[in-house]
């Protein structure tokens, strides 16, 4: 599992994507979401703005992320 360090309160589903480098483009993240293709804590996501928060669970053609607050 790959950690994700924010700095924020939250990232949008989509900008995680972008990060992670699991994505090129936020319109490929865009697609790629609404085709069904991420789950956030277990459960299929199809909002790419779905606010992500520490400790949630996105697993995304794959691979699987989880995201923390930044030291």
């Amino acid at each position: 599992m790959k950690t994700i360090d924010i700095t924020t309160e939250y990232i949008r589903l989509q900008d995680l994507l972008k990060l992670a480098a699991l994505v090129s483009t936020g319109g490929e993240a865009k697609l790629a979401i609404l085709d069904g293709e991420a789950a956030v804590n277990g459960e299929v996501c199809t909002q790419r703005g779905k606010k992500l928060r520490p400790g949630d669970v996105v697993r995304f053609r794959g691979e699987e992320l989880t995201v923390r607050y930044a030291d």
